[in-house]
């Protein structure tokens, strides 16, 4: 936690909650309707019929001079909405979506949560220009509006080193989910390692790829890369976050092959739509911390992100151009080398820059004493 201290933070954590609860911050045991429910596909049913909301947690709330949710129509930032009428606090709310989807594009349970997360906040983070763009659109006066991106641990992926590279390695990060992409790069990779993309030696080109991360598409990922014949030059695994720095100083790209979704699901009473684009990509500022070359797409927030790092970007599902990319840049340098990015491009993504807005925007809604 980089925040001054004169701002003492504390998160509520539920039962239910599905991802890793960072260390250094304190943390306060709340109860959700999603807890109450059994485990399982019937639990998600009923809590999808009903909504989810915090069982008694007043007290919770009670202490707070400012609370930060995120985004417009999840249940946790209405919920902060409601108790926000209770006890008055300041409500933030930071919002990485990069599409104003308004009502027309939201479920039932999504437009009540937003019409209420509208009225009660009182400032939105947005990660991005392009979020804030979204936002205005939704009807938020930009007075309300701060852009404020993330920040990661820039030094801890700049420090990191590896044994000097015998072969080229690509990693391809993020979750194992269709919009990601990494079907995309398997495909790439097979078009090098076949030498139907070359480089300017006539000899294909046969790097290895990670691709790190866990999912759904785990199985069929693996699949696609046999039946392309590249089975045994793909590897595919989650490793903990604390690798993640040697992994970068290990490779001689990363690809992020991000592309725009829209799926449908059942739904009682509605039809819920799912779209969406990346909204900002964290991979990039590790990679642009630890001097690796970056192969990405245009998809979403991606470009603004990048802006002035001179990162090779193709096409959203442009397999063909990613391995290109590869042939034409990464790959013609020896294993492993490292690229310059612009350094105050890679140090406004840091936690310290980061924490310098945040506190900014708390300020602003209480003073620099409050």
């Amino acid at each position: 936690m980089e925040l001054p201290e004169r701002y003492e933070v504390r998160c509520l954590l539920t039962r239910s909650n599905r991802f890793p609860a960072p260390g250094g911050i304190e943390y306060v045991g709340v109860r959700s309707v999603r807890d109450l429910m059994p485990s399982g596909p019937l639990g998600e049913l009923a809590t999808g019929l009903i909504g989810d909301r915090y069982v008694r947690a007043d007290e919770a709330f009670a202490w707070a001079d400012i609370v930060h949710a995120e985004e417009l129509s999840f249940w946790f930032a209405a919920e902060a909405a409601r108790q926000r009428r209770r006890h008055g606090f300041r409500l933030v709310q930071t919002v990485w979506e990069t599409l104003p989807m308004l009502d027309a594009f939201r479920n039932r349970q999504a437009r009540a949560n937003r019409r209420l997360v509208l009225e009660q906040t009182d400032l939105f983070l947005a990660a991005t220009e392009r979020a804030a763009l979204a936002l205005e659109l939704e009807g938020v006066p930009e007075s309300r509006i701060a852009v404020c991106s993330p920040g990661i641990d820039t030094a801890r992926f700049s420090a990191a080193r590896a044994a000097p590279a015998s072969e080229h390695v690509i990693v391809s990060p993020g979750r194992l989910v269709w919009e990601k992409g990494h079907q995309d790069v398997i495909r790439a990779l097979a078009l090098l390692h076949r030498g139907i993309v070359r480089g300017e030696d006539p000899q294909p080109m046969r790097p290895r790829l990670q691709i790190i991360g866990s999912g759904p598409e785990l199985g069929r990922l693996r699949a696609h890369a046999e039946e392309l014949g590249v089975g045994g030059a793909v590897e595919i695994g989650a490793v903990p976050y604390d690798q993640m720095p040697s992994r970068f100083a290990a490779a001689s790209a990363m690809v992020l092959a991000t592309q725009a979704m829209a799926a449908a699901g059942r739904h009682p009473f509605d039809i819920p739509r799912v779209f969406w684009e990346e909204q900002f990509g964290m991979v990039l500022a590790e990679a642009m911390a630890a001097g690796l070359a970056i192969v990405t797409t245009t998809s979403g927030a991606v470009p603004e992100v990048l802006s002035g790092a001179g990162a090779q970007l193709v096409a959203p599902g442009d397999w063909i151009g990613i391995a290109r990319a590869l042939a034409a840049g990464p790959l013609r340098r020896p294993p492993g080398e490292r690229v310059s990015y612009p350094p105050e491009l890679v140090s406004r993504y840091s936690t310290s820059a980061a924490a310098d807005r945040l506190a900014a925007a708390y300020d602003r809604l209480t003073g620099p004493a409050g």
